[in-house]
């Protein structure tokens, strides 16, 4: 998923719309989920590089037409496309890549459940980096509730026994670039005047640029392109990325990005479902219920204390959970 900031400071009004905010999320929500299957199966035909490239040049194009009927502009300024490069990086190229890695030795249903623990690093790192991100009781033990739910995913106990270690760690190394890319982008675009879709355009499209180049120098024309794992990675693209963030910012601008970012909790059970069903998967009883205590952490160090007059705290700005949600998919 591609993630910039808003360019301003509230989240923008929204028309009328021809589908409930429910159903979209719903959909977003499934899009998500089954982007690992897509993984999964492109990454049996096609070098993992490979199905990044094609992900990253699907989604652009997605974007682009967007823009198109839009009348979007790209971003101009030298720094903002220096900063931009360093996002498409951090967010798109370097993620996508290392969870296609992971998926040639472990489970899709893992590497979904492996990208759940993306707010947990996000909160570790910005209790560090962002100074109005303050540690709470409330997120501090959302963090060990987090991590206590990986370990149970990995099933410590037993010394990581039948768990292929390289590819799991490459699926948490990939959760762990989101955030880093939206503490970047948060400190370098945040009060950026392009608009939203204009800097995620340019974003996909260098990200595009960077597996470009990478991957001729790394993998060799496929001599042949079975139909399903072509569809998969053109799905992947289109649907996972490019109309998957599309109709994201569409519910941020609806329903604002605290009740958005809800679809994370979703996307693993999704992913889940769908390894082992249409996959055959196998899925040990230790899997469900990590994923399960990571889901609550997550969602505890998310949630915001009430107010001494009995409402809620103030959400997180717009800029900064926006960037967060736009870094999934």
């Amino acid at each position: 998923m591609s993630s910039v900031p808003s360019s301003s400071g509230s989240v923008p009004s929204a028309p009328r719309r021809v589908f409930d905010w429910r159903l979209r999320f719903a959909v977003l929500s499934l899009v998500w989920g089954f982007s690992f299957l897509f993984m999964k199966v492109g990454t049996e035909s096609f070098a993992p590089f490979q199905v990044t490239l094609g992900r990253l040049a699907f989604g652009t194009a997605v974007v682009a037409a967007a823009m198109a009927v839009k009348r979007e502009r790209l971003p101009r300024g030298a720094w903002t496309w220096l900063h931009l490069t360093v996002a498409g990086f951090l967010l798109n190229a370097l993620p996508f890549s290392l969870f296609a890695f992971s998926e040639l030795t472990i489970p899709s249903s893992l590497a979904g459940i492996c990208n759940a623990t993306s707010p947990l690093w996000g909160m570790a790192l910005s209790l560090v980096a962002l100074s109005e991100d303050r540690p709470t009781r409330r997120r501090v033990a959302g963090l060990g509730i987090g991590f206590l739910g990986v370990l149970t995913v990995l099933g410590v106990w037993q010394g990581f026994h039948g768990l292929d270690v390289t590819g799991t760690a490459l699926a948490l190394l990939a959760s762990l670039s989101y955030p880093v890319g939206w503490i970047y982008v948060r400190r370098t675009l945040a009060g950026s005047r392009h608009s939203h879709l204009s800097l995620t355009g340019a974003q996909l499209g260098l990200a595009t640029l960077q597996l470009a180049v990478v991957t001729p120098v790394f993998t060799s024309v496929p001599a042949v392109f079975p139909v399903l794992p072509l569809l998969a990675v053109a799905a992947l693209g289109v649907v996972g990325t490019g109309l998957a963030f599309l109709i994201q910012y569409d519910l941020v601008a609806e329903v604002g990005p605290t009740t958005a970012q809800m679809v994370t909790y979703f996307t693993p059970v999704i992913a889940t479902a769908a390894g082992v069903a249409l996959l055959g998967e196998s899925l040990s009883w230790s899997t469900p219920v990590g994923a399960a205590i990571v889901l609550a952490g997550a969602a505890l160090t998310q949630s915001r204390p009430r107010t001494d007059r009995g409402g809620t705290a103030p959400a997180a700005s717009p800029r900064a959970a926006g960037v967060r949600e736009r870094a999934r998919a």
